[in-house]
This record gives C-alpha cells, sequence and structure tokens, in this order.
C-alpha cells in the first residue's frame, strides 16, 4: 500500500503575528495507522522541504501517545523534514492520499493548484481519498469532470462552526469549513464538539477533528483493503 500525505508549507496565521501549520495528531495518528500496516508512506507539501508545525498541536495538553511516538521518531522526523514537492508528485504512484488538517492548509492547500489538480486526479482514477478537520476545506475548489463542485450532494464533516469559535479564529481565517461546504451544496453532519465523526462518501472519506484523524484512517486503510479484496 502506497499513501501519499500531504502537508501544508503556510506558518502564518492570518494577521495575528501568531504562528500556524499542521496539526501534530492529524499526522502523527494516520502515519502510525499506516505504517503499522506496513504501508509505504510519502510526506508531501507545497515548497518542500521541513513544513511548518502549529506549535499549539505540540503543547502538553494536546500531545498523545501517538504525537509522543512521532516526536521520538527519528525516521519519521527526518522524512518529515524532506517533504516532496507537491508539484513533483503523480497520483499513478500512490494508491491513497491524506490530508492533514491544522490552520494552515486554509491559506496554501485550499488555494494551491497543484493540489486541486492531484485530488480531482485521484477522483479521475477511482482512487479513495480522505481529509480530515480543515484540510476537508481543501475540497473547496475541486470539480468533478462537468464543473460542478466535487462536494456537491456528499456527504462531508470537517471542523465545525463551534469548534472554530471555540478557538477563537472565527473571523482569522479565511472561510469557516462548515459554511463554505454547505454553500457548495454538501451534506455536512458532525457530532459534538471534539467528537470522534468520519463520514464515508463513495470515494471520500472526511474527519471531524483530531480525535477523529486515527480513525479516519482506519477507515482508509479498511475501505482499500476491501477493494483490492474485490480485486482478488
Amino acid at each position: 500500500m502506497k499513501v501519499l500525505i500531504v502537508l501544508t508549507s503556510h506558518d502564518k496565521l492570518g494577521d495575528t503575528g501568531k504562528k500556524t501549520g499542521f496539526w501534530l495528531e492529524e499526522l502523527a495518528a494516520p502515519y502510525y495507522v499506516f505504517k503499522d500496516t506496513g504501508a509505504d508512506i510519502t510526506l508531501a507539501s507545497p515548497k518542500g522541504g521541513q513544513p511548518p508545525l502549529d506549535p499549539k498541536s505540540d503543547e502538553p495538553m494536546f500531545q498523545t501517545d501517538l504525537t509522543r511516538r512521532f516526536n521520538a521518531d527519528k525516521e519519521a522526523n527526518a522524512q518529515l523534514a524532506q517533504t516532496v514537492r507537491l508539484d513533483s508528485i503523480d497520483q499513478k504512484d500512490f494508491d491513497t492520499v491524506f490530508y492533514p488538517g491544522g490552520h494552515g492548509p486554509m491559506w496554501d492547500l485550499a488555494e494551491d493548484p497543484d493540489s486541486i489538480r492531484l485530488i480531482q486526479a485521484f477522483i479521475a482514477s477511482g482512487k479513495t481519498i480522505a481529509l480530515v478537520c480543515h484540510a476537508p476545506g481543501v475540497l473547496h475548489r475541486v470539480m468533478n469532470s462537468d464543473g460542478s463542485p466535487f462536494v456537491q450532494g456528499r456527504y462531508v464533516t470537517g471542523f465545525t462552526n463551534s469548534e472554530e469559535e471555540a478557538v477563537g479564529l472565527t473571523k482569522v481565517v479565511p472561510f469557516l469549513v462548515e459554511d463554505e461546504l454547505l454553500s457548495l451544496g454538501a451534506v455536512f453532519s458532525k457530532v459534538k464538539d471534539w467528537g470522534v465523526h468520519t463520514v464515508v462518501d463513495g470515494q471520500l472519506i472526511t474527519g471531524q477533528n483530531p480525535a477523529s484523524s486515527a480513525e479516519a484512517a482506519e477507515t482508509l486503510v479498511a475501505a482499500l483493503r476491501q477493494k483490492r479484496a474485490k480485486a482478488g
């Protein structure tokens, strides 16, 4: 199983003067879900090299056993320091793609032509993809072959308006994930703030928040195994 994980290269939290980036749990939890099943993992980002970590995601209150495992994993950190440039990626080399969130993707990946083309190529090839937390917002420029929004009529989840309000960034982010997906015609579902929630709609798997990242990855692995079994 060859898995591509796409991370943000954006480190500025709007005009706040604070830093952002990818959310550690949303990389670490899926990374080990994939790695522990023997997957071959490639990390990519728009600029390549070391992607920015949201410093808040490494604070003690947000650490988990898997974030601590990742921080202590020399091989994983060496790989993270050398992410591949997104414009060099071909979906034909991978079975799937996973997008961790954090606020960073809302500024770069949401508008990145290479990311948009990549997701559209995975979809066109019939492959299953997964995005978690803020990353489902990255789908807002992704189109179907007929020019309609990819998420139109699809069941999705992502970081909710109330979760964004809880972290005090409603007025800072370029858009609200829940509102944006709804405006594009998606059928958005959610559970209580910070609850685990994963939604599957055909080729698309989405997770609501950091706590949902492991479940989203496990759901993706199960979908890939089922597909492989059917293919014989």
